[in-house]
């Protein structure tokens, strides 16, 4: 089990300078974990390779010419303890910009990029790695730079587009403008709504380095990108207590039951006690019985995933390609490439081109029960002398279906003010819903008003209603009214879906142009954004109330807004 120093002590004043930062850097994973016996010892390892064994390959990140600065978060850094003038400090943008030859102090001169499996819905594949083996799948874009410990907590840091690792199988390594603002922004947000997410810290453009990606021309209505166009390369810093994927265990599992070398299965449980010592501190008695650790590990993350997959559906996120190894072990919201929130309600909804039906937004339950099934499946060898553990074991992982349907059906009861589930009222309101072809977010604050007809609700459809439809509306009304004055008081009811049906949410049409400005450093839109996601619950004041209008119907079907590529 992990036995680091755990003097992770507060810290009573901000941290100013650089020199101060160094001196909170503690690299457990680095410390605790096994290094790829065959990279550099330098980090100088940026060609894709096949990596065999060990848990991380350091790596030097490759810093963007003439670096930027763009944006960072206030709320994190306050968090941390950072000062914000530390975001244009020299050394600091050197840094989260890809140099770390400023590393100084208890700093590494290197970071470390690690290496994980693939599997779609519970289908393990290797066919898709350039070696035919598994062995180059990975971080291919993602490097750690500075683990360390603030304000008592410990927070691990990524810089996305970093440059090429062992795992990049070819491609530059490099993240364009356009998704690296759209990442910043999206984890603010999400956290600001409340889901479990990794947090944004920097955000850096090069001035002198631009990147070749697809993307669509002006006013394209194709479905796939259909020129090239050069973008900006950039990199946002994205913070976690830890990066660790559940494609990372698979992989581990999978070199464990085929003996792949001989201390196959002693790193499979080297990072299994890694992510409890990371992610489950506190909640995981390091006393009891490995066994026991494992089976309530597998327990604690099967309520995390559920509830974060339940938060998705409540707020109108679509993650959009949710593999195992897209999915954290730590059970928060990681990889913000295909993303896109629900406006015009559909089951179906799926932004990322190259997605299809399977990780569309209605279909998340069932993509989170087939990344729980290898969790499971990467855990077990563990227990192969433990008949009761195993026992233990298989019994979480078969009670997952209806931990996710408690959890879905609390979250439409809490959407709803209701004290308690009321799975067929639910129903009937979601087949309304499709059918009046309305706004998710606007649809459910306006329904927050508690109102008394359905006259009131129709600001949030983007179709005409009818006779027959407002006659259903006005039925399902009556009975979700009787069941909440049943409860007590309308105005408490009234307040309670506020605090979890937001005012505003993300709209591509309106964060378009944010990336487009910052491409001149132009970042008031980003600033903007910045502000209006921080309180997601509070309607905009009148200056910004196009954050809380319906799309329009120019950006229906418009490549880049309704749809994008998850490459650019």
């Amino acid at each position: 089990m992990m036995q680091r120093r755990q003097a992770e002590t507060s810290i009573s004043v901000p941290t100013t300078s650089f020199a101060e930062f160094s001196q909170l850097a503690d690299y457990s994973l680095m410390e605790s974990l096994r290094a790829d016996p065959q990279a550099s010892s330098d980090g100088d390892d940026h060609v894709p390779r096949q990596v065999f064994s060990g848990h991380y390959v350091p790596v030097t990140p490759t810093a963007i010419p003439e670096p930027e600065y763009l944006a960072h978060s206030n709320e994190l850094f306050k968090e941390l303890g950072l000062s914000d003038t530390l975001a244009q400090d020299e050394q600091f943008q050197r840094l989260f910009s890809g140099d770390s030859s400023v590393a100084t102090g208890a700093m590494r001169p290197y970071g470390w990029a690690t290496g994980y499996a693939l599997s779609i819905y519970g289908t393990e594949y290797i066919q898709q790695c350039p070696f035919g083996t598994g062995n180059g799948y990975g971080d291919g874009r993602a490097i750690s730079i500075f683990e360390g410990v603030f304000n008592g907590k410990r927070w691990e840091m990524q810089l996305k587009g970093g440059g090429p690792t062992p795992y990049c199988r070819g491609a530059d390594g490099r993240a364009v403008l356009r998704s690296s603002v759209r990442e910043f922004l999206a984890q603010e947000l999400m956290h600001a709504l409340g889901v479990p997410t990794s947090r944004s810290l920097t955000l850096y453009m090069s001035r002198a380095e631009n990147v070749r990606r697809p993307w669509y021309s002006e006013n394209s209505r194709s479905f796939d990108p259909d020129i090239l166009v050069d973008n900006p390369a950039a990199i946002s810093t994205r913070v976690a207590p830890s990066f660790l994927r559940v494609g990372q265990l698979e992989l581990f599992a999978r070199r464990a039951r085929s003996n792949a070398h001989p201390e196959a299965m002693n790193e499979l449980r080297m990072i299994v006690e890694h992510l409890i010592a990371r992610n489950y501190q506190g909640e995981i008695d390091p006393k009891l019985p490995f066994a026991k650790q494992v089976v309530e590990l597998a327990r604690l993350f099967r309520g995390r995933l559920t509830a974060l997959v339940a938060n998705w559906l409540r707020v109108g996120y679509c993650q959009g390609n949710f593999n195992s190894d897209n999915c954290a072990a730590g059970g928060f919201t990681l990889d913000y490439g295909p993303f896109g929130f629900c406006e015009l309600f559909d089951l179906r909804f799926q932004p990322w081109t190259g997605g299809g039906e399977h990780f569309c937004f209605f279909n998340q339950p069932s993509a989170a029960e087939a990344n729980y099934q290898m969790f499971w499946k990467a855990l077990r060898p563990l227990l192969a002398d433990n008949t009761a553990a195993e026992a233990e074991l298989d019994a979480v992982r078969d009670g997952f279906g209806d931990a996710m349907a408690e959890a879905i059906n609390a979250m439409w009861a809490s959407k709803l003010g209701l004290s308690s589930p009321a799975p067929e009222l639910a129903q009937e309101l979601l087949g309304l819903m499709l059918a009046s072809k309305l706004d998710y977010t606007v649809f459910f604050r306006q329904l927050s008003a508690i109102p008394e007809t359905i006259e009131a609700l129709k600001a949030s459809f983007y179709a005409g209603s009818s006779d027959a439809l407002d006659a259903k509306w006005s039925s399902w009304l009556q009975q979700w009214r009787e069941r909440l004055e049943a409860q007590g008081d309308l105005q408490s009811a009234s307040a309670a879906m506020q605090r979890v049906n937001p005012a505003i949410t993300w709209r591509e049409w309106l964060v378009a142009p944010a990336y487009e400005q910052a491409r001149e450093a132009e970042t008031t839109r980003i600033q903007e954004l910045q502000e209006v996601f921080s309180a997601p619950y509070q309607a905009p004041p009148a200056e910004l109330a196009r954050y809380a209008q319906l799309k329009p119907r120019e950006y229906f079907h418009a490549g880049g807004v309704s749809h994008y590529s998850c490459s650019s």
